[in-house]
């Protein structure tokens, strides 16, 4: 990326990729299929990944043939999260040595998730994070969940700037595509969960959220962060 063609602005999923969250969803999970005498296979886990709560339980209510709807299963799934989230939440390797980093070179910064806003400024204000960035855009702000490019294209217009100009950051499948579909720079920051997704179509797929790479892509000098997890 050139020095004009470097993003005016930064737009980061939360899940997974701001968060180890990911690991908090699949004990959620987990413990909704034990209580039916089922189990979380990787084929219903990546089916699931990157979409709204309801969806993503409609689709385990979907493959199990369960009676229960999506919204009584995600009530169950809340008091799950209520449990476990305090103890369990932490941020991935990188992100705040990149929020120093972006606020230091003045790029403005925004959150594009499908989580629902509760959950989101929940997770932030743990962390004291919420006030780092310019806006939040979540589930309720969308019409279309992720793949669909809705959510990075409003992001985009939010800021005031074309998609090309922003640079996302995801960590799932449906995440790059929909930044991608929006035409969005889009950086792939895989995690355990999601390393053997599909990536095409992103400019780059970081070890983390301190790869030098990502780091250079956005034009960032002095960056004191952790070495990138080797593959």
């Amino acid at each position: 990326m050139t020095q004009d063609s470097r993003p005016q602005a930064v737009v980061f999923d939360l899940d997974g990729l701001m968060f180890n969250t990911e690991d908090l969803y699949d004990e959620v999970c987990e413990q909704l299929l034990r209580r039916r005498g089922r189990f979380l296979t990787p084929e219903l886990k990546r089916k699931m990944m990157g979409l709204t709560e309801l969806s993503s339980l409609q689709i385990m209510i979907d493959d199990h043939q369960f009676t229960d709807t999506a919204a009584a299963l995600l009530a169950e799934s809340d008091a799950i999260f209520d449990r476990l989230l305090p103890g369990d939440v932490a941020p991935m390797p990188g992100l705040i040595a990149l929020l120093d980093a972006l606020e230091t070179a003045g790029l403005a910064k925004a959150i594009a998730t499908s989580s629902r806003r509760p959950f989101v400024t929940r997770v932030l204000d743990h962390f004291g994070l919420r006030p780092r960035f310019r806006f939040l855009l979540t589930a309720e702000d969308v019409t279309y969940a992720k793949p669909h490019p809705e959510i990075y294209q409003t992001a985009a217009a939010r800021f005031g700037l074309a998609p090309q100009q922003i640079l996302v950051l995801e960590d799932s499948e449906n995440g790059c595509r929909a930044a991608t579909t929006a035409g969005a720079w889009t950086v792939a920051v895989p995690s355990h969960h999601t390393f053997d997704h599909e990536f095409s179509g992103v400019q780059l797929i970081a070890d983390s959220l301190a790869d030098p790479r990502l780091h250079r892509a956005l034009g960032l000098a002095s960056v004191h962060a952790e070495e990138p997890r080797t593959p």
